[in-house]
Parts: C-alpha cells; sequence; structure tokens
C-alpha cells in the first residue's frame, strides 16, 4: 500500500481506472501491487482530493413541489424539473418526461402521442430500447403543416415507435380544416376512423398543453379561416388553452365553438377515459392552458419546470 505521499502511484492507478477504464486487476498489476491493494490505492486517492467524483443528475427534481402539485389538483404523479432558460428548461421538462414514459410503457397495448415541441422534446430523451415489439404507437391528432415538421403528431409517432422497436400507424389527414363538410367527409375515410378509435383506446397518452393567443395555438386558429364573427365568438367563449387541438375553458369544459367542428383529433371526453395521460408542459407561459386542463381532470400526470409548477399552485 503507497503512502498518502506517493502521489504518482495514486494518480497513476485512478488513471487507469477512472479514465481508461481498466479492471482492478488490470490496475494491479501495471502499478504492482496486489489486487486487494488497488481499492484501498483508489480510496486514498479519492480522499487526497486527487479523485473528485460528481454526479450530474439530468433528471434533477423537485419533489416538494411535485406532492404539492399532486395534493392540489388529485394527480396521480407529477415530474418536476428545475427552472432554467426557455432552452434547458424544455429539455429538462422533456427528460423528465421520456423517464417517466420508459417507466410507465405497458409490455402491450399502445401509447398515444400528441404533438408539439413538449411532445417532441419527451420523444428525443426516450433511449433506444428496441424490444417493444408488442407495443403500437399512435397519434392523437391529425397531422399539422402550420408547426415544424419534427413537431408534427405523424412524425414523433414514428420517431417513438423507432425507438421502442414498437409498431406505429400514421393517420393520413389535417389536423384543421376549412369547414365541418370537409371534417364530415374525412372522418367517413375508414383508414382515418379506425386510427383515432384505436387511440382512443390506448393504455398511455403523452400531450402536450397549449394557451391561447401563444405560438401554435396561435397558428391553429389562423389556419382555420375564422369570419370575423366566428372569431369573435370563439374568444368570447372563455377558452383558455388547448390539447390535441381541442379547445377549453378555465375550467377545462370543451369550448362548443366552430372551432370544434374543424379538427381531425381525439375528443377531451375520449382522453379522459384513457387510463394513464400525462400532460407536458414548460414555462410560465403555458399557465392558463395547464391550469386549465388540470381543472377539466383529463391528465393523471403532470411534467413540468419549477417555474410553472409554482405559477400553477399560487393560482390554485
Amino acid at each position: 500500500m503507497p503512502q498518502p505521499r506517493d502521489q504518482a502511484v495514486l494518480v497513476k492507478a485512478a488513471t487507469l481506472y477512472y479514465l481508461e477504464e481498466r479492471s482492478q486487476a488490470e490496475v494491479a498489476e501495471a502499478i504492482g501491487v496486489s489486487r486487494s491493494n488497488v481499492s484501498r490505492i483508489l480510496a486514498e486517492a479519492r480522499r487526497s482530493g486527487i479523485v473528485d467524483i460528481r454526479i450530474n443528475d439530468p433528471f434533477g427534481r423537485s419533489e416538494e413541489l411535485e406532492q404539492r402539485l399532486v395534493q392540489r389538483f388529485g394527480l396521480r404523479e407529477a415530474r418536476v424539473a428545475p427552472s432554467g432558460t426557455p432552452e434547458t428548461q424544455l429539455e429538462r421538462v422533456g427528460a423528465l418526461g421520456a423517464r417517466w414514459l420508459v417507466d410507465a410503457l405497458p409490455s402491450e397495448g399502445s401509447v398515444a402521442l400528441s404533438w408539439g415541441a413538449a411532445v417532441q422534446s419527451v420523444v428525443e430523451a426516450v433511449p433506444a430500447i428496441p424490444h417493444h415489439g408488442d407495443l403500437e404507437v399512435l397519434p392523437l391528432v391529425g397531422g399539422l403543416s402550420i408547426v415544424d415538421s419534427a413537431r408534427d403528431g405523424n412524425v414523433l409517432v414514428r420517431s417513438l415507435a423507432s425507438r421502442l422497436g414498437a409498431r406505429h400507424r400514421r393517420l393520413y389527414a389535417p389536423a384543421v380544416v376549412e369547414s365541418a363538410a370537409s371534417r364530415d367527409a374525412l372522418m367517413r375515410e375508414t383508414a382515418i376512423r379506425s386510427v383515432l378509435d384505436a387511440a382512443k383506446r390506448a393504455d398511455v397518452a403523452v400531450v402536450g398543453l397549449g394557451a391561447v393567443g401563444r405560438g401554435a395555438s396561435s397558428a391553429i386558429i389562423e389556419s382555420m379561416r375564422l369570419s370575423e364573427a366566428e372569431h369573435d365568438a370563439f374568444l368570447a367563449s372563455g377558452v383558455t388553452g388547448d390539447c390535441c387541438t381541442r379547445f377549453f375553458d378555465a375550467e377545462g369544459a370543451p369550448v362548443e365553438a366552430v372551432v370544434d367542428e374543424r379538427v381531425i383529433a381525439v375528443e377531451l371526453e375520449d382522453l379522459r377515459r384513457i387510463p394513464l395521460v400525462a400532460g407536458v408542459a414548460a414555462g410560465v407561459g403555458k399557465l392558463d392552458g395547464t391550469h386549465g386542463a388540470l381543472r377539466g381532470g383529463f391528465l393523471d400526470v403532470l411534467v413540468v419546470d419549477a417555474e410553472l409548477a409554482t405559477a400553477l399552485l399560487e393560482r390554485g
């Protein structure tokens, strides 16, 4: 066993073991000591400060906020990531969402996804674990040409299925159309209706949450080409947020306006029937939409950052 002052031996042993990933037997042979002494040498390297071991947890969580969210909103689970810049907030929330999803995956059955940046952040953080051949990944909403293609539901469904080694189905229809007649015609197509029917029966769902007047939620309304009267009626309905392109008010009740007739997606009531639904959002700008979704009771799990979690609790 070298004396603490024998820095060269300590450094060599630590370098071989921690940086070059040699086994303790290989380290023992390289520095000319018995194998039983290697663990003592490595311990001395740590005590003397030669080795500084740090654990960087990408899934850092605020458990106190999580418990308060569960209690306040009657959730099954909550995951709260530390707040940061807008870019890091979404990344951290996505990492927590991915970790939750991997743990929640059924051995067989189906997982359904909506669309958007938050769901994309979850999917991109899911590791490659391609042994879920009995799973199917399904879209909850039609395609959205108004958003970055990487955030489109069909693209996210394919990406998650690839990571899991699962089957998937596409929804060959736009999420938003310009008339109820167009929506009705598309919904008569078996290929479209059957995918949505399957999505309604999913075991697990991951959905993004939008706030009216912000980002993609605003773009959805613009794409519907509402008349001035229709747009005024929509705003007068008390709408605050959306999920799966379905809009709701501050209490989470569906908004019965013309916009609901121009959407190809599962209904909010269908979402409530899915056994396990996780809502994902980042940033206090999503406060209204996330709060409405919680009040509406169609979320079982919430994955957010600390800033948004605190704002939700303050609103009550």
